[in-house]
């Protein structure tokens, strides 16, 4: 079947390329993601450009035509790029690659259009659109990837024992397309991935991270892990989450499998949040349950103190998988380390005083924290999942009424310590510090309002209780 897209190829970047490659003589073809996009109707731009000749003296030609100041040339790679409005396009002379076994950057020389899409990863990312003469807008697919993408299902061009060995970071991608697109993987390609696992080493953890982020943003994240974890690169890339995986049994009693739990808790939150690193601290939020737990004959299986653990290992699987150590990291270890508290207040009395206590220490967090534990609340008892769900709204609904009233988050006492040491005559001291946090303690109880006035008394209260006399300056 003769399968043309003109009518999809009308933004101007591709007539200008089609006007110079038909005028020079020089075959020029769309290909790869954007190709695979606009089959799927999927809004993409990234577009990708092959040349049959010189990549970057092609692409420094077309921007000076669209009036492009800014073009960046990797001559090594023989690639060349440039912005134009929304759109990131991508210029590469055709070619052909050879790896060797302890790198994943081959050594390329020039080729032909079908050298450039045998060295592609996926059928499904080797068609190209003709960009030439009067074969504009013809899909050149010479792995039938059209049939793949409508039988949603992703194969190799080429050997898979050969593509991934070549390229491992490909294994990657084949999961992390598999959970965008909601495609199955060849069982060819699965049990190359199986048995090129290892090979994933040799790829940086910035790479790696790149591709698990996208994973983790997909509509369904579990998809994605799961096959990370029966393909068993999850133990390579990722074994602290793979330890939480299994059931244990004493005297008759069983710990829930928090590999399956932590999913679940990821799938529930996906549905009300695209935000990346909420999202982390779901996959994180249990992370330390392997080393804290113990067995009590009396309660069965505790994990006591995970909360804190796991804010603490944040930062070293952030730093393993070198991820943002930044405000991004200390908002994951925030939630990991307070994603119990509500669900305490559930299981008990929700008075204001606690309800003042965890708005001051999450702070901006607190709903982002909310949307976290209620997706934590999960069980196979759908009666108490209800019970627990009703009574979540009660303490979110407590939570903003107590906000309303009190001012109290991201709160800061309203006497200063520079009031305080010229209240009583004071140089830099302890007493200083003891005075603030009383003060803090005092409106977190409830036993003072959070104004100025109340404040105020409660200071003098306090440094006359801590032999302190008001200075008469």
């Amino acid at each position: 079947m003769n399968r043309n897209y003109t009518k999809q190829l009308q933004h101007p970047v591709f007539k200008v390329v089609a006007k110079y490659a038909t005028e020079n003589n020089i075959p020029a073809y769309v290909i790869g993601g954007y190709v695979r996009d606009l089959i799927l109707g999927r809004p993409s731009k990234d577009i990708d450009i092959v040349v049959v000749g010189d990549g970057p003296a092609f692409a420094s030609e077309i921007a000076k035509i669209m009036r492009v100041k800014k073009v960046s040339i990797f001559q090594t790679y023989g690639t060349a790029h440039f912005s134009y409005k929304d759109l990131d396009v991508e210029f590469v002379g055709a070619r052909k690659e050879s790896y060797a076994s302890a790198s994943r950057n081959p050594t390329t020389l020039a080729g032909s259009l079908q050298d450039d899409q045998n060295r592609r990863d996926f059928t499904i990312n080797a068609m190209a659109l003709n960009l030439f003469g009067d074969q504009f807008g013809e899909l050149v697919d010479p792995f039938n990837g059209i049939s793949d993408i409508e039988n949603k299902v992703l194969k190799s061009p080429l050997d898979p024992d050969i593509t991934f060995n070549d390229d491992p970071l490909r294994m990657m991608r084949a999961i992390r397309f598999a959970a965008q697109l909601n495609f199955r993987i060849e069982h060819n390609c699965l049990q190359a991935i199986h048995k090129n696992a290892d090979r994933i080493n040799i790829i940086t953890k910035e790479r790696i991270s790149e591709e698990l982020n996208k994973i983790i943003v997909s509509t369904q994240p579990s998809r994605g892990f799961m096959l990370l974890r029966s393909t068993n690169l999850l133990g390579h890339i990722f074994p602290e989450l793979l330890a939480l995986e299994g059931i244990e049994t004493i005297d008759g009693k069983s710990h829930k499998d928090n590999f399956l739990h932590t999913l679940e808790v990821l799938d529930n939150l996906s549905e009300f949040s695209d935000n990346l690193w909420l999202r982390w601290a779901a996959i994180l939020h249990d992370i330390a349950k392997p080393p804290t737990k113990r067995f009590d004959k009396v309660v069965g299986w505790t994990f006591h103190g995970h909360e804190d653990l796991g804010a603490k290992m944040v930062a070293k699987i952030f730093k393993q998988l070198k991820l943002p150590l930044d405000h991004k990291m200390k908002y994951v270890q925030n939630l990991v380390r307070l994603h119990l508290r509500p669900i305490a207040l559930i299981k008990g009395t929700v008075t204001d005083s606690a309800i003042r206590r965890l708005l001051s220490e999450a702070g901006d967090d607190i709903d982002d924290l909310m949307i976290l534990c209620n997706a934590d609340i999960t069980s196979k008892n759908d009666f108490k999942v209800k019970k627990y769900k009703r009574n979540f709204e009660l303490v979110a609904e407590k939570l903003k009424l107590v906000e309303e009233k009190d001012r109290i988050r991201n709160f800061q006492p309203p006497i200063t310590g520079d009031f305080i040491m010229k209240t009583f005559g004071l140089q830099p001291c302890m007493e200083i510090g003891t005075i603030k946090s009383l003060i803090k303690e005092a409106i977190l109880e409830g036993k003072i309002k959070n104004n100025f006035e109340e404040a105020k008394e409660e200071m003098l209260i306090l440094g006359k209780s801590l032999g302190l006399k008001i200075s008469k300056l």
